[in-house]
């Protein structure tokens, strides 16, 4: 998973307490906006956050842990209409308002908005749009939300809760020397969705880029960093912080610029993509059934784009993806299905690779996602997420139920419905077919093989075009991993190794690299500076012949 959700996690609290409210008791909460605020009609999501504190705003803290959350679509609610959540609301992590323990609580109101799009393959949907950039649907820009205000859960009664605020657009930083900015609508995706869809590069540029005017560069793409490898020029960012994080091996952004600055650094230029789809923060880089044609807007529109305006090598061997979590899949993704347009991919932790180890289910075999069999007579939950000792964080129906809330049809911007926006079939209503129900577990098996026959399930699309893809391998896949990575991710990566140590005409070994002992999601083996400058000398050691690495490294 990529690690903006990661942060998310890490911010959550665990909602405690014990009993529940009797039924009668249980308040019924009607939360309103004004005309003022919002002048028509809303179809959208309507959620309301309970927390035991007050700051930050619940509606900031939002994760599987809690605070407790609950979500209804609204469709064409009016100004002054009540959208009502009362003890038959789905809620998480507890499922109903009447679980919770009594006494006061912190509440606040969001309004997730949704627009009409009539998509071309002849769909009509309600979807939020944004302008392109990353952003999760509890600070998107155009959201409606209230102040959070004290309540009493077992006073019964009615609680009336008005929608006032609106989140405002974020500002774009301003271009530097360094850091250039560009956004690009692709005319594939903007056909797609009937409305304008954008991707956004943010470029990082060499020391002396413009003092050498006859010098192009090899870029590496680094997929889902804000900013290419944390790069910070402000010494006060680095305040506080060890030189080398003690969890994830990485250097403050301010110390990684000052090795970008240095005598002797590698002359490259990096690249990182924000590409938000209607159904999720991230488009995985590769065409989609549900998000349109994504791997084909980034290859033959978006990086062409770049390779115009910025002074990039145009060939293959110069052309290197490096990724974490969904970017680390995406890193690999790319180089399996464009083998002749990039050079090499540095793979790291990556979402599920192969769908035998989708976190823990095999998605071809398993009958439920929630349960693993133990015996004849007896079940065990599943766990999606552990801590590096092992203990269980959340387990798969925890967070199924999650996502249940944050949005029906594949809306909830999270996760597992992102994966199936991205990998799955589109449903008879158009949005995205589930591969499991989300609140009993039972897996769609048609789904499962559409995601395989689709190619999707990467250590399978290998597999099946390994006569023509092995050729073009050779020295170019790199892996990373932590040996208990806090989503099971290790053990697809296992299984890829697997699959390259069997492979013959040609055998490709790849490379493989494993945090040991007790290493995370956030495990790096090197410091961003160490990466880039190995990353530097693999494409120096495989420049063709009439190539002139040196120009690069003044």
């Amino acid at each position: 998973m990529r690690r903006a959700l990661l942060s998310i996690f890490l911010l959550a609290v665990l909602f405690a307490g014990a009993g529940t409210v009797p039924a009668g008791e249980v308040p019924r909460f009607e939360i309103v906006y004004s005309a003022d605020l919002h002048p028509g009609p809303i179809t959208g999501r309507v959620f309301l956050i309970l927390a035991e504190r007050e700051q930050p705003e619940p509606r900031l803290r939002i994760s599987p842990s809690g605070p407790a959350i609950f979500g209804m679509d609204v469709e064409q609610l009016a100004p002054g209409q009540a959208a009502v959540i009362d003890a038959t609301t789905l809620g998480s992590p507890l499922r109903s308002l009447a679980d919770l323990p009594p006494g006061e609580y912190f509440a606040q109101a969001l309004i997730h908005l949704y627009t009409k799009v009539r998509r071309a393959d002849g769909h009509t949907l309600w979807v939020h749009l944004n302008d392109g950039r990353r952003e999760s649907f509890n600070v998107a820009a155009g959201n409606l939300y209230s102040d959070v205000q004290r309540v009493r859960l077992d006073a019964g009664g009615v609680v009336r809760i008005e929608v006032r605020r609106r989140i405002p657009p974020r500002e774009q930083p301003a271009d530097t020397p360094w850091v250039k900015r560009v956004r690009i609508q692709s005319r594939r995706l903007t056909e797609f969705w009937g409305h304008p869809i954008y991707i956004h590069a943010t470029v990082l540029l060499p020391r002396d880029y413009d003092q050498h005017p006859d010098v192009y560069y090899p870029t590496i793409y680094t997929l889902i960093h804000p900013v290419p490898f944390g790069f910070n020029p402000d010494p006060a960012s680095a305040a506080s912080q060890p030189a080398v994080h003690p969890l994830t091996g990485l250097e403050p952004g301010y110390t990684f610029y000052q090795s970008w600055i240095s005598d002797g650094f590698p002359r490259v230029i990096a690249v990182s993509f924000e590409q938000q789809t209607p159904f999720f923060p991230d488009s995985y880089s590769v065409n989609s059934a549900n998000n349109g044609p994504y791997g084909d807007a980034l290859v033959h529109e978006v990086i062409p784009y770049l390779e115009q305006r910025f002074r990039m090598i145009r060939q293959p061997y110069a052309r290197i993806l490096e990724g974490a979590s969904t970017g680390g899949w995406q890193a690999l993704a790319l180089q399996l299905q464009h083998p002749d347009f990039f050079g090499g991919a540095w793979v790291l932790q990556p979402d599920p690779i192969d769908f035998t180890r989708y976190l823990l289910v095999n998605i071809y075999e398993d009958e439920n996602a929630f349960t693993v069999r133990t015996g004849p007579f007896s079940t065990a939950e599943r766990p999606m997420r552990r801590t590096t000792e092992g203990q269980v964080v959340w387990t798969l129906r925890q967070l199924s139920q999650f996502e249940a809330v944050l949005g029906s049809r594949g809306r909830s911007g999270y996760q597992l419905q992102g994966w199936e926006a991205v990998y799955g079939p589109v449903g008879p209503d158009g949005y995205p077919r589930r591969l499991w129900d989300p609140l009993t577990g039972k897996i769609d098996r048609e789904v499962a093989y559409y995601m395989r026959e689709h190619g999707y399930d990467l250590l399978e699309y290998a597999r099946r075009h390994w006569a023509t893809l092995g050729p073009k391998l050779q020295g170019k896949l790199h892996f990373f991993a932590g040996d208990m990575d806090d989503f099971y991710l290790n053990l697809g990566v296992y299984r890829f190794e697997e699959f390259l140590k069997q492979t013959n005409n040609p055998h490709v070994a790849g490379r493989f690299v494993y945090g040991r002992p007790m290493k995370g999601h956030s495990w790096h083996a090197w410091t961003w500076a160490e990466m880039v400058r190995e990353i530097a000398e693999y494409i120096r050691r495989n420049a063709p012949a009439g190539e002139n690495p040196a120009r690069w490294h003044y």
